[in-house]
């Protein structure tokens, strides 16, 4: 049968046609075709080296802390503010002693760590060494099972050698950044100012605010440094971070806690200030006094004259090593260590001489 488009029969059959298809539409829209989720292509084992990174990360990471502080802010006069600080550190030793960094604890009126994901445990000082941006606290409840870290060391260490940072980088937990050792014996400036840490580790693992205290670990994940500080104009990472040695560390740290201190490594003399120093344009350690008894004062050591202009004994060098200022010599002291004995290069009348010196803690 011939149908014509403008009969009523026509008009009734696409009349009939457009319902079916729309109800079609809506049945379709209302019940879309299933798309069965895609078969999981086997993934095999991790890579040899993945797999120990991973094992490294698992096996460390309960060792390391998030330190939070509180700390007392003067916002005028007569008026003040609580304020937050947030830090990384590690456990020490199993009586549940933290390292960190001293500048992660500075002026802090009350310390709070976390391990793994329990609930944050207050923390007391044991002690602090800022001429060497390290410190020590204490929980007040020590967990069962704490995990001290595996101790490294840092005098073997080799450019280019794989190593492995660990921290809470803008508060963002058990963060794990990798890199390698980028450069050896830096220097790093201090609080205090006047004083460097000396051997410093560089690393391009990624360090940021917050990694501070934190551990550095090499590919066995044993510590090899303490992450202190970066170098970068944003104050994010560029690739230029900085940990002290953990050799350092193993020195100071004990100490720290067995007498509240550190050992300052000298001779028994009183520089004169290292800005003067400069305005005056000498390079080297102008002594202003000796004390008795000292080294110093032993070796004949000469001071400055302050009524006839005479510098008396410029400090120029220490074991064949030039230094120029005053934190470049207590970096040499810190190398040389306590009770052994240091060469000194002194110019006394334009004229340089030796002179051999023992190194004493100035502290003691």
């Amino acid at each position: 049968m011939t149908i014509r488009f403008g009969s009523r029969t026509a008009r009734i059959a696409l009349l009939l046609l457009a319902l079916f298809g729309a109800s079609s539409a809506l049945v379709l829209a209302q019940n879309p075709p299933r798309a069965e989720p895609r078969a999981i292509a086997p993934r095999g084992p991790l890579a040899a080296s993945e797999q120990s990174v991973v094992n490294l990360f698992e096996a460390a990471a309960p060792s390391v802390a998030y330190i939070t502080t509180e700390v007392v802010q003067r916002t005028g006069l007569f008026t003040a503010e609580v304020g937050q600080g947030a830090g990384s550190g590690f456990v020490w030793d199993s009586a549940g002693h933290v390292v960190t960094n001293y500048h992660v604890v500075e002026g802090a009126r009350r310390v709070f760590v976390q391990l793994d994901a329990g609930a944050p445990i207050e923390a007391k000082p044991v002690g602090v060494a800022p001429e060497y941006d390290l410190a020590v606290v204490r929980l007040a409840h020590v967990p069962k099972n704490l995990r001290p870290i595996p101790l490294g060391t840092s005098r073997d260490l080799k450019i280019g050698q794989s190593v492995y940072a660990i921290g809470n980088p803008f508060g963002l937990q058990r963060t794990l950044t990798q890199g390698i050792v980028s450069a050896l014996d830096r220097e790093l400036p201090t609080i205090e100012g006047y004083r460097e840490v000396a051997g410093v580790i560089q690393t391009d693992a990624a360090i940021n605010p917050g990694n501070s205290g934190g551990p550095l670990l090499d590919s066995a994940g044993r510590l090899i440094g303490v992450n202190s500080a970066i170098r970068s104009a944003s104050g994010s990472s560029a690739g230029v971070g900085f940990a002290i040695p953990v050799d350092l560390v193993n020195r100071i740290v004990p100490a720290l806690i067995a007498r509240g201190r550190a050992p300052l490594p000298g001779i028994g003399i009183v520089p004169v200030r290292p800005d003067l120093v400069a305005r005056a344009g000498i390079a080297g350690v102008v002594i202003d006094q000796i004390s008795r008894g000292t080294p110093a004062a032993e070796a004949g050591l000469r001071p400055l004259n302050r009524q006839s202009g005479d510098p008396g004994d410029v400090i120029v060098a220490v074991d064949g090593r030039r230094v120029e200022t005053l934190s470049e010599f207590a970096a040499a002291l810190d190398r040389v260590g306590i009770d052994n004995t240091a060469e000194l290069t002194v110019n006394r009348d334009g004229k340089e001489r030796r002179v051999r010196v023992r190194v004493i803690d100035l502290r003691h």
